[in-house]
């Protein structure tokens, strides 16, 4: 072997010796992946696109407050030839475009922006003030990423106006109020949402992601986000002098047993496979050194998917404040009152044959990496009340990252941290949140609404 490999050494030696000043050739790169025609249209639309969303962003407006804003997409709508209607459930509009016999797909955008001061940096950073209902002055932030909700929203119904040979079936686009406080969706519905305009067999959305690079699309079978509730808890006592504590029943006493007991719902009460928080969010007490306070105000957020889990958290809620209260002798006229806030978002489940059915179509249309399988998160989104008002309906809701490339791999290499969603710093990468979302939807709603 050695002697055979000798001479084919000696041989290649002589025909190298010809190409020896001859470079070889670079590896051919791989071709860029193929834009696709919705893609292109998106890229072509793209400095508009970000006109509009760096005036919703600047121009935000609170929950329930949404008029100017709704106004100017309503106006959009118009110019598309959708039927527009206005004010449904309270500042919510209503966009219709008929185009025969088929499916009728519901595609949501939420509008509401948050009471956060912007501390963004970015030269179209809001500056808008204004007064909470509680009367608290504040600054107002897309600190939720609606804005780029609101401006996909538009471009997907650019989109699909253009494309009407495409589809068949009709199309409701929704412009939703008050998601931040739970209340718009119920509101829309109250109003005669599916009763006053065609009733969705499908509904689509999605939402920006503070933890995904941007353009990436996430997306979870089954429950996606979880139930949402505030629970308040005043708890009652005998108030006196500070120096004095026997004559008294000291409600911060009372109340830190409560917030200590209440972490056993979780700990020990609940299936460790069956995922719950209970919080206490604000502890309010007392205003002077040496006085002991009539009483005290537990203010909770509590997070469960099922109904089931967040009933036992509930009724665990109210059983350990009265149990705690007996123990410390508070007498029956005075024990805790603990009340459910009407802010309850129900959780979001995305039926599993139907995620995965959009999914399988959006990693067909995107190249391979683009679109992955998220973990559930215990943030709350009120686009579930479209399908829990109807479970006959196809539902789903997708995420599009937003975080820069390099802020991601800085963050995961543990050399800085990431603003989440309601952050005053969160900037998504808006321009990808945008061409990414607006390519999905109209994807998907070809899909359900293609010609058979």
């Amino acid at each position: 072997m050695r002697h055979a490999l000798t001479a084919v050494l000696a041989a290649a030696s002589l025909s190298s010796i010809a190409t020896a000043q001859t470079a070889p050739a670079p590896p051919t790169p791989p071709a860029p992946p193929t834009q696709s025609a919705i893609g292109a249209a998106v890229a072509k639309d793209m400095d508009a696109l970000m006109t509009l969303y760096r005036d919703l962003h600047a121009n935000p407006e609170l929950s329930l407050q949404e008029v100017n804003t709704a106004a100017k997409l309503a106006k959009r709508l118009k110019a598309l030839k959708f039927d527009v209607t206005e004010k449904v459930g309270g500042t919510g509009v209503v966009a219709v475009m008929k185009n025969g016999s088929g499916p009728t797909l519901l595609i949501r955008a939420d509008m509401d922006g948050l009471p956060v001061v912007e501390q963004t940096g970015l030269a179209f950073a809001s500056k808008v003030r204004t007064k909470t209902p509680e009367g608290v002055e504040t600054g107002v932030m897309h600190a939720c990423g609606h804005d780029t909700h609101m401006t996909a929203f538009i471009e997907t119904a650019k989109l699909l106006a253009a494309r009407k040979d495409e589809w068949k079936g009709t199309l409701v686009m929704i412009l939703q109020p008050a998601e931040e406080v739970g209340k718009g969706a119920r509101m829309m519905l109250e109003d005669g949402l599916y009763t006053r305009f065609p009733k969705p067999t499908h509904a689509i959305a999605f939402h920006d992601a503070a933890n995904i690079v941007a353009g990436q699309i996430g997306y979870t079978p089954g429950y996606a986000l979880a139930n949402v509730d505030s629970v308040d808890i005043l708890v009652k006592g005998v108030g006196g002098h500070g120096a004095y504590p026997q004559t008294t029943r000291d409600p911060i006493v009372l109340a830190s047993r409560i917030v200590t007991s209440l972490q056993t719902l979780v700990s020990r009460e609940q299936d460790p496979q069956d995922p719950a928080v209970v919080t206490v969010g604000s502890f309010q007490a007392g205003a002077k050194h040496n006085i002991i306070p009539d009483e005290a105000k537990l203010l909770l957020t509590i997070r469960s998917y099922s109904d089931e889990t967040r009933e036992k958290l509930i009724d665990g809620i109210r059983r350990i404040s009265r149990g705690e209260a007996i123990a410390a002798g508070v007498p029956e006229d005075k024990m805790p009152v603990v009340s459910v806030k009407d802010e309850f978002t129900p959780s979001t489940f995305n039926p599993p044959e139907f995620a995965e059915q959009m999914a399988g179509l959006l990693k067909s249309h995107f190249p391979d990496g683009r679109v992955i399988k998220t973990s559930a998160v215990m943030g709350g989104e009120d686009f579930s009340r479209f399908y829990r008002a109807d479970k006959s309906i196809n539902s789903f809701i997708f995420w599009v990252g937003g975080v820069p490339a390099d802020k991601l791999a800085a963050a995961q290499a543990g050399q800085t941290s990431l603003p989440s969603l309601h952050s005053p710093f969160w900037a998504p990468e808006a321009d990808k949140v945008i061409a990414t979302a607006s390519e999905a939807m109209t994807v998907l709603a070809l899909d359900i609404l293609k010609k058979q």
